[in-house]
């Protein structure tokens, strides 16, 4: 026997009570269609509504008395099961929608358990708002993982942002919220309108959101189908085919907002930076570009790294076909595209991740856990099922939507370490008592077993700061799986090195050798990145010490260095015309400079640097391996100069000489391995690249005179802070 629910004074039952103070989690048992024996009952909860009638019986609906409450009831076959209804609103328009709460459940079962699980990779094709079509009637299907809320509503422009309008349906167990509301179309403005537990309200945009408005606006956009034809896939096919390992790589890092600007200083679209990267990319030799985050991010001094939008390229540049069309080009013109990409933290942002049901729900709750108090950030829970489905998803995202070839993955040392600049007692032990997040490293392991699997030829870069063991070692030997990690502590001893007056540098020539000694046991890329040249640390031409000519030449010799040592190489934009002053996120590159002699001089040996780089085996097939490399002379210190070899697979090799001080050296004598005449296939001094001009005019032939090992050899010209490369003539 059914109890009757109880009523109040003005009729209103308690679970309608319960949708009119937007407190009911399950809106279906009171909206939409019911039926009653033989009977139907429909009811709506309009609150801006007058004269509701349904279309399909052209009958008006009736208004429950003291609410805003619509009802009409009639025979069981008298109205279809999907059916509209029209009523002036308050301002006087005529709406017309088919009822959100006459249809079913739309996700499916097992697309929710493997969520749970932590092993859907697509989560984001059903998590978030899609265009969807219900039983041949089209409109958005909006869904979001808030297991701890109390209700969950989707407010927009088209309900006013009224959160009692539009409440959603929960899926149980899954901690899921779901409704296909017919009509809306792309281009709507949403969020989630959540009332946690603890009767808070709260307004959040979309985790899985592919659109965000344009900043300092922060609402989800319901975004349109991907309507670009893709013509990359030859680019595809090489990619999966080629053996990135001994390929070169080189890579210029660049920040979308600051490199060009438009005329009035507003940003370009993805579309015109394409076409304006391209020559440029082309014309300095690099292979890949990679991008500061441009995953949607409201605060542009965070440049991207306080990220809100998981799947959505920022709006700054336009839609995310627009991005789509900026991967093709790069790709059609032979230029890879990696992602800078950050699931090492959240900012707290009250629209965003942080308490986003009014619990810990991504984060941890413990802030000794889940709180990254240097940074003002919070820290994902690796050890939730649904938060580590909710990264990895983003990853396959980037990966698969947008056809990017890798992605490099921000601060990893602090994901690593549990007490990652922590005070004693401001951390909690892992489950052994040790300082290592476990978590996190399965997650890790987890993202590069995923991607390699499902994207091969796709590379996943660590920036990791520490010696934590096989950064870049296989999974199944226990290394973390990625495909290169940044080699930090090479980037700061060259640096400091550099930094240091000539005269002063014998002291410190350790700083260049030492590297050697660890320098294969990860697959390392060589970055000078654009944490190098902000917060006072100045430009690398600022680095470099003495007058203008020295500081130049000095550069000129510094990448010289990078191009000649092992592993990948990585620049930040500006550095390769010498910009001046520091990087700023708010203005474009200072590019008048490219026009002067020194800076040009920069740009042209960069070119050059590149071009060798590619073109030379020896330089790049064995940038991992011991055999890829053999000192010359590392013992020089008197006179800071180091001369050293580097080998290809096949027997070929070049000789790389250094001279780190202002002075030449003439008749400078290094033995090398085979006789012959040898030539300068660069010379960084060259007045080709604003240099002076010492150096080795003709081929320099080997005499039979033993010296540092070697049974031939020969004597040079060093240039002064300059660097050789020579070839043996065939």
């Amino acid at each position: 026997m059914k109890t009757k629910k109880k009523s109040n004074a003005n009729g209103l039952n308690m679970s309608m009570q319960r949708i009119l103070q937007a407190r009911h989690h399950d809106p279906f048992e009171v909206l939409g269609r019911h039926i009653q024996g033989q009977k139907i009952l429909i009811r709506a909860f309009l609150p801006h509504a007058n004269q509701v009638e349904i279309v399909e019986c052209d009958q008006p609906m009736q208004r429950v008395p003291g609410s805003d409450f619509f009802e009409w009831q009639g025979d069981l076959d008298s109205i279809p099961a999907h059916y509209r209804i029209s009523w002036i609103d308050d301002s006087g328009d005529r709406l017309t929608r088919f009822d959100p709460y006459c249809f079913g459940p739309q996700l499916e079962q097992f697309d929710m358990h493997l969520f749970q699980q932590g092993n859907h990779w697509h989560a984001y094709r059903f998590l978030g708002a899609h265009s969807h079509s219900a039983d041949g009637h089209t409109g958005t299907l909006f869904a979001v993982w808030a297991p701890n809320a109390s209700r969950v509503s989707v407010v927009g422009d088209f309900n006013r942002w009224d959160g009692r309008i539009n409440p959603m349906r929960s899926r149980g167990e899954a901690g899921i919220w779901e409704l296909f509301i017919p009509g809306i179309e792309a281009g709507s403005h949403y969020k989630y309108e959540i009332l946690s537990q603890q009767k808070s309200v709260l307004l959040k945009s979309d985790p899985y959101g592919n659109q965000f408005q344009y900043r300092p606006e922060t609402a989800s956009v319901v975004a349109a189908k991907p309507s670009h034809e893709w013509n990359d896939s030859g680019w595809l096919e090489d990619r999966r085919q080629n053996n990135w390992q001994h390929s070169p790589i080189s890579i210029y890092e660049i920040h979308l907002g600051s490199w060009r600007r438009a005329d009035n200083n507003q940003f370009m679209n993805y579309r015109e930076l394409a076409h304006r990267l391209i020559p440029y990319i082309q014309q300095l030799g690099f292979t890949h570009i990679e991008l500061l985050p441009i995953t949607e991010h409201p605060f542009d001094g965070s440049w991207g790294y306080q990220t809100t939008g998981y799947f959505a390229p920022t709006s700054r540049f336009g839609t995310p076909d627009d991005f789509r069309y900026f991967v093709d080009q790069m790709h059609q013109n032979n230029i890879g595209v990696i992602l800078d990409w950050v699931p090492a933290h959240f900012p707290k942002d009250q629209h965003a991740l942080g308490q986003f049901d009014g619990s810990a729900l991504y984060e941890h709750e413990d802030p000794r856990r889940g709180e990254h108090r240097d940074w003002g950030t919070l820290i994902f829970n690796y050890g939730r099922a649904e938060v580590k489905n909710f990264l990895l998803a983003s990853a396959v995202y980037w990966l698969e939507e947008f056809h990017l070839d890798g992605l490099r993955v921000d601060a990893v040392a602090s994901m690593l370490y549990l007490d990652y600049s922590r005070e004693p007692g401001d951390w909690v032990p892992n489950e052994h008592g040790g300082r290592e997040n476990l978590e996190a490293v399965k997650f890790l392991q987890q993202l590069n077993t995923v991607t390699h699997m499902e994207f091969p030829g796709t590379m996943i870069l660590a920036e990791e700061s520490t010696a934590w063991p096989q950064v870049s070692g296989p999974t199944w030997l226990g290394g973390l799986g990625f495909s290169m990690k940044w080699n930090m502590g090479w980037m700061h001893d060259t640096l400091s090195y550099m930094e240091k007056d000539p005269i002063h540098r014998h002291y410190h020539h350790d700083l260049l050798t030492f590297g050697l000694l660890y320098c294969f046991t990860e697959n390392f890329m060589l970055p000078f990145s654009h944490d190098e040249v902000v917060h006072g640390k100045g430009s690398l031409l600022d680095k470099m010490p003495g007058d203008d000519w020295q500081r130049f030449a000095s550069l000129r010799l510094l990448f010289s260095y990078m191009f000649t040592y092992p592993g990948k190489k990585l620049l930040f934009m500006g550095s390769e015309f010498a910009q001046g002053r520091e990087w700023d996120e708010n203005q474009e590159l200072d590019w008048h400079l490219a026009d002067l002699p020194q800076h040009y001089g920069i740009q042209h040996l960069i070119g050059e640097l590149n071009r060798l780089y590619r073109e030379l085996p020896a330089l790049h097939g064995l940038e991992f391996e011991e055999g890829g490399f053999e000192w010359i002379d590392c013992h020089d210190a008197a006179q800071s100069v180091l001369s050293y070899l580097r080998r290809g697979a096949n027997g070929e090799f070049v000789v790389v000489i250094l001279n780190y001080t202002p002075m030449p050296r003439d008749n400078y004598r290094i033995g090398l391995p085979a006789a012959g005449s040898y030539r300068e296939l660069l010379n960084s001094d060259s007045e080709y690249y604003g240099g002076s001009n010492v150096g080795n005019i003709s081929e320099i032939a080997t005499e039979p005179v033993a010296w540092m090992g070697h049974n031939q050899s020969i004597s040079l010209r060093l240039p002064p802070l300059g660097a050789l490369i020579l070839q043996l003539q065939e």
